[in-house]
C-alpha cells in the first residue's frame, strides 16, 4: 500500500492500462476483462485486476493533469514493480490533419510546464516515446486493421487558456493535439528505467470546434483500448 493506492503488492500487474477518468476504467472491466476485482477506490481512483485473452492486466484511471499523473505512476513504478503504463485519454487536435474519433500514437511528448525542472532539476521540455513498447503496439493496430496516427504530442498544465497558441505549437514543435498526462508519465517511465507509452483519441478540434460529448468520451472511444489491450 502507498499513500494514494490502496493495493496489495501482487493485486497490480506489470502492465498497466490507464484511461484518465475511473468511470472509462470501470467500463474497460466490466466490457474487455474477466476474473476482475476492484483493488483500488482511494479517492475515487478505481482501479481493477483481471485476465484479457489469458494475460493479467491492471486497468487504472490516473485522474487528470499531470500532478495526478505524476503521483500515480511514481507510485505504480516505484513500489509496485509495474514494467510498463499505457494511457489511454481524449485529445484536441492542433490541425486539421486530425478528425474525431481518430487513434493518436505519442512518439514524443513536449511540454510547457516546468514538472521535470520541479521534480529532478533537468530543463527538458521533449520527451521521446519508447520504442519498444510503441513497436508492439503498432504491430497491435496492424493486426487490428486500426490506423494510428503518429505524432509529437503537446502535454499542457492548463485546460482553460486565455489566449491559446496551438498554431505557434504546431509550427514549431509538431505538436498536433494536446492533452494533460503524458510528459509526467514519460518523466517517471525515463527516471525509473521504465516504459511508458500514450493513446490518444480526438475528442474534440480546436480548429474547427467540433467536439463529442461526456458519454461519448467515456464509453465509445474503443480502438485505443482495443490496441492497447492487445499489445499483451
Amino acid at each position: 500500500m502507498t499513500e494514494h493506492i490502496e493495493a496489495k503488492i501482487g493485486e497490480i500487474a506489470k502492465t498497466v492500462i490507464m484511461p484518465g477518468d475511473p468511470l472509462r476504467a470501470k467500463m474497460i472491466a466490466s466490457k474487455f476483462l474477466t476474473d476482475y476485482k476492484l483493488v483500488n477506490s482511494v479517492r475515487g481512483i478505481l482501479a481493477y485486476t483481471g485476465y484479457y485473452n489469458g494475460k493479467l492486466v491492471t486497468i487504472m484511471a490516473s485522474g487528470m493533469g499531470m500532478g495526478s499523473m505524476g503521483i500515480y505512476s511514481y507510485e505504480l513504478y516505484k513500489y509496485y514493480d509495474v514494467d510498463r503504463i499505457i494511457r489511454i485519454g481524449t485529445a484536441g487536435a492542433y490541425t486539421t490533419d486530425l478528425k474525431l474519433y481518430d487513434t493518436v500514437l505519442a512518439t514524443s511528448v513536449y511540454t510547457d510546464s516546468n514538472f521535470a525542472y520541479v521534480q529532478n532539476k533537468e530543463n527538458i521540455n521533449i520527451i521521446n516515446g519508447f520504442n519498444n513498447l510503441n513497436n508492439k503496439i503498432i504491430e497491435s493496430a496492424n493486426k487490428l486493421g486500426i490506423v494510428l496516427k503518429e505524432s509529437c504530442v503537446h502535454s499542457s498544465d492548463v485546460f482553460y487558456k486565455m489566449n491559446d497558441n496551438f498554431k505557434e505549437l504546431n509550427e514549431l514543435y509538431n505538436c498536433t493535439c494536446v492533452e494533460m498526462e503524458s510528459f509526467a508519465l514519460f518523466n517517471q517511465a525515463r527516471l525509473l528505467n521504465k516504459e511508458a507509452a500514450c493513446l490518444l483519441t480526438i475528442s474534440n478540434s480546436l480548429v474547427t470546434g467540433d467536439t463529442t460529448t461526456s458519454e461519448e468520451r467515456q464509453n465509445k472511444f474503443l480502438n485505443m483500448i482495443e490496441v492497447a489491450l492487445n499489445t499483451l
